[in-house]
């Protein structure tokens, strides 16, 4: 493998490709967040009237989580295409899909309108939110890798990722900014409805900034050798799904694994940090709220850091500050949080999300660096969506749970230390990927499997 030191350095266009890629991401993440937000403030109002509190928050969340189920099949859907076709007309379907369905949610009836047949229509738009995020993140993050420069390929790719905490950053303000100016009753009639309608105004310009960047020379030169091969060999390609399993199965256990930490402490740490606050602690919904802006704008700001620090020391030591971090700080992080003091909320959400970083910020690059091109796509959606269904998913649902079972934090922080001992585990069994050339992936996989990327 040929080191990063040695690469040539970013072409002139890579800062539009990460403005395109992060501009989408930060558009689905917010749909996506918007909908944790809402589910945890006000759809357990809306669509499960009549409830205890908890368990139409519960129920809420259930819904929430539906969108976690569909991320899977998004991800082998638009995996093989992608591998196939492209990452770029991928992306753009993703968006369309991901912003119709938020903006439909904004003009749903309610409960009180048509009764039961409310949140059978809310959980099928989150199906389908949740099919378009599973394809949106692995051809985001590739779009960018692909583009060249090796020697700051987790700095560059780590750009994409900050599109999570940009998407938070900014359905949590909209939020937060509706909260303030409405009355609760006004809120709950219509406020709530504005920041999912407002979804069709950002697609518009997430589409036109998309369809502007060209596609990644890396698929477009793998793509001209594998019809070359077939053509000299009259063989048809292997589907990029099965050279996934039958040859990077290892890589897809390790890149699940390594998600369970960062995916579960992000969601207790974003979602149900609003139902833990306002409920347990006794703090007002907009205090909850702007404790979450602030933690995401340093959470925007120290995932470039931390991705930058990963092409100087390696992918995975970056991963287990992270792992290690977010597990020791959750007995810290509730603690605070009890206090019911604004300071000590900012501070305890900010460097639990701090630590988050460190986990995400590399994993854009560490699971590019895994697979060959024309399995890349599907390889690390696979890798990162499957792992989400049993981490990120159920996370606000188990942890509200706890809560209600036992009255108590502590199982709650014990559930997200467990995840960090997964994450470890994970990368003790993966290999540093920081001086791969992905060039050299592809070549590698050809010699070694015979794999026609």
């Amino acid at each position: 493998m040929s080191s990063p030191a040695t690469s040539p350095p970013a072409p002139s266009h890579l800062p539009r490709i990460v403005a395109a890629s992060l501009i989408g991401t930060t558009i689905e993440w917010y749909d996506f967040f918007l909908y944790g937000s809402a589910a945890a403030l006000v759809f357990n109002k809306l669509f499960f009237p009549g409830s205890d509190p908890l368990v139409g928050t519960l129920l809420s969340f259930l819904t929430y989580a539906v969108g976690f189920a569909a991320r899977p099949l998004g991800a082998l859907v638009f995996g093989h295409f992608g591998d196939r076709l492209g990452r770029k007309k991928l992306l753009v379907l993703s968006l369309v899909m991901m912003g119709g369905a938020t903006f439909a949610i904004g003009l749903l009836p309610t409960h009180a309108t048509v009764g039961s047949a409310a949140p059978v229509l809310l959980t099928g738009l989150r199906l389908v939110q949740g099919f378009a995020l599973g394809g949106e993140w692995g051809g985001a993050v590739l779009l960018v890798s692909e583009h060249g420069d090796a020697r700051r390929r987790g700095f560059w790719a780590s750009w994409p990722q900050t599109g999570a905490p940009a998407g938070q950053l900014l359905a949590t303000g909209v939020l937060s900014a509706l909260t303030a100016l409405l009355s609760d009753d006004a809120f709950l009639s219509w406020g709530w409805r504005v920041p999912f309608l407002l979804s069709g105004v950002l697609v518009v310009v997430g589409l036109w900034i998309r369809l502007s960047v060209d596609e990644s020379p890396l698929f477009k030169a793998a793509l001209q050798r594998a019809r070359a091969r077939a053509d000299d060999d009259r063989v048809a390609e292997r589907l990029p799904l099965v050279a996934v399993l039958r040859d990077h199965w290892r890589d897809v256990l390790v890149a699940m694994g390594a998600r369970m930490a960062e995916n579960i402490s992000y969601y207790v740490i974003t979602a149900f940090i609003l139902v833990y606050a306002t409920t347990s602690a006794g703090m007002a919904k907009q205090t909850a709220l702007n404790a979450v802006l602030i933690a995401s704008a340093v959470h925007f700001a120290v995932i470039p850091a931390w991705g930058a620090l990963s092409d100087r020391i390696g992918r995975r030591p970056v991963y287990l500050i992270g792992a290690v971090g977010v597990g020791a700080w959750m007995f810290p992080f509730f603690s605070l949080i009890d206090t019911a003091d604004f300071g000590n909320l900012v501070l305890a959400v900010t460097v639990g999300l701090v630590f988050h970083g460190a986990m995400y910020a590399p994993q854009a690059a560490f699971f590019t660096e895994m697979f060959a091109t024309r399995m890349r796509y599907s390889g690390a959606s696979i890798g990162a969506q499957f792992a989400s269904v049993a981490a990120g998913a159920p996370a606000p649902l188990i942890a509200t749970a706890l809560l209600s079972d036992y009255d108590s934090s502590t199982p709650i922080a014990l559930y997200v230390i467990a995840a960090a001992v997964l994450t470890v585990i994970a990368l003790l069994f993966a290999q540093e990927t920081r001086s791969r050339d992905l060039a050299d992936v592809d070549a590698t996989d050809r010699a070694e499997h015979g794999i026609r990327v």
